[in-house]
């Protein structure tokens, strides 16, 4: 399918507005949202069944040509085989009527994706993490969410009403003065309506294509480079000296005392039980409900201070260096993966680099393996080791002793300047530097697994590291434009 592209000098951005629907739309709300999970389950279904029929068929030694043939994956096959069961399965017809029918698009559409990315991972076309064949969705830990794409989708002139296919006018919390005014003027169409339940509210986010020009930021000649850590939650220094300490909130930890209160609270009521079929007591709901609202709280206080922290970042600087961090590597520490996890990394990360794209700006992102903290700010001299609860870094080149985190902002600072000159050393773009040593990866023996599988013979790993050590050198790093 042809991905959508926004007409010039315009961009797609989304508003997000909470819904306050009464009982009646409330059940109508869920009701699609369970209609969308119902045509994903039969999509799955449907192109397994060939699936496993052939398999069944190769066992009892059928030739290739006489197999069941494939059933297709792809969203218009899917619509026209639902559009045939749907009114003869039992598991639809009484009901599917009740429904808009971009409820059951918006099912089959997440099953057609799921199966390309299945196949796309298969044959290695897709990045990231290999992707295992879609399952069915649980009725009771599947989003609630639905996306309407034709039909009546619009905001109310009253701003405080929008309406969606076959659910009408639903009330919201707050007002909807800013969009409609943008589609009332004519610089905003609205391309399609996402309605999805979480934090205990139902929300609608309206995808819009909106005509905007580039926002310019203050200081468009200055590099800042940004630091993450959780003592700290970033340290910034920018091209000109300047350093910023931005605390970290931790909004999770100032909260974890009435969450293990209100845990407490909830262990001690009567909760639901599928294998016995015992259900909740109201008590029990009760409690249950006011732990979520701590939980929500905490959620939102972070998504809002993220929001904050990037934007007046984005805002400010023409340039802004961050790191490549393995989050899902660093989570794995059980010691630090609460505040990690509290810290939101990649989220600042994300937000980052899409907020530099609409004001016109660059992201650098500096090497997964770039010591930052280990090179001398000053003299470019790497250390070997620096552990990671020593603060305070030490040079051993020069006279420098400085904090730790300040040093690392510095560093990516300089990086930004580096790849902007050109030199081929600091980072050329489409130029990678050699690594004469490995200092910046681990340096540490691998040690023999003596309870290893049977994967390799002894059940040994073999050591893909360096194991002696060099002295100190000067720092040379590709770097990643984003």
């Amino acid at each position: 399918m042809k991905k959508f592209q926004a007409q010039p000098g315009s961009v797609v951005q989304a508003h997000r507005f909470a819904l306050d629907p009464n009982a009646g739309q409330s059940a109508a709300l869920r009701s699609h949202c369970g209609a969308a999970r119902a045509a994903y389950n039969w999509a799955v279904g449907w192109v397994e069944a060939s699936w496993w029929q052939r398999r069944v068929e190769e066992s009892y030694g059928i030739a290739e040509d006489e197999l069941t043939p494939w059933r297709p994956w792809s969203l218009p096959a899917l619509r026209k085989e639902f559009n045939k069961a749907k009114q003869a399965d039992p598991r639809f017809s009484g009901w599917w009527t009740e429904n808009s029918k971009e409820a059951y698009n918006t099912g089959l559409a997440n099953a057609a994706a799921a199966f390309d990315n299945y196949a796309k991972s298969k044959q290695g076309k897709r990045k990231g993490k290999r992707v295992g064949m879609p399952r069915r969705k649980s009725k009771h830990r599947a989003r609630l969410a639905c996306r309407f794409t034709t039909g009546t989708i619009r905001v109310e002139d009253g701003r405080r009403h929008v309406t969606l296919p076959r659910l009408g006018a639903i009330r919201t919390h707050e007002s909807t003065r800013k969009l409609q005014r943008r589609v009332a003027n004519g610089t905003a169409r609205i391309l399609s309506a996402t309605i999805r339940y979480e934090r205990g509210r139902w929300f609608v986010s309206f995808q819009v294509e909106v005509k905007r020009e580039i926002e310019r930021v203050t200081r468009p000649g200055v590099t800042v480079g940004v630091d993450l850590g959780v003592k700290v939650l970033a340290v910034m220094a920018d091209s000109l000296g300047e350093i910023r300490y931005i605390p970290n909130p931790e909004h999770y930890d100032t909260a974890l005392k009435v969450l293990k209160r209100l845990s407490r609270r909830v262990s001690r009521r009567q909760g639901p039980d599928r294998r016995t079929g015992q259900k909740p007591s109201k008590r029990w709901i009760k409690a249950n409900a006011e732990r979520n609202q701590v939980h929500h709280r905490v959620a939102n206080l972070r998504a809002d201070a993220l929001h904050k922290l990037t934007t007046g970042i984005t805002a400010e600087y023409g340039t802004v260096v961050v790191e490549d961090l393995n989050v899902a590597g660093m989570l794995r520490n059980r010691r630090l993966a609460r505040k990690i996890a509290d810290a939101g990394f990649g989220e600042i990360r994300r937000q980052i680099t899409y907020k530099t794209r609409r004001n016109g700006c660059r992201t650098v992102v500096a090497s997964r393996w770039y010591p930052s903290s280990k090179t001398c700010s000053d003299c470019g001299a790497v250390k070997a080791k620096l552990p990671l609860h020593v603060r305070v870094f030490d040079c051993d080149a020069c006279p420098l002793v400085i904090d730790r985190d300040e040093n690392a902002a510095r560093n990516l600072a300089a990086l930004a300047a580096a790849c902007m000159t050109g030199t081929g050393v600091a980072g050329d773009q489409g130029a990678q530097a050699p690594k004469p040593r490995g200092a910046d990866q681990k340096t540490r023996t691998t040690r023999l697994d003596l309870t290893a599988g049977a994967g390799r013979a002894g059940g040994t790993k073999l050591p893909h590291q360096r194991v002696t050590e060099a002295r100190d050198r000067t720092q040379t790093e590709a770097l990643m434009l984003w």
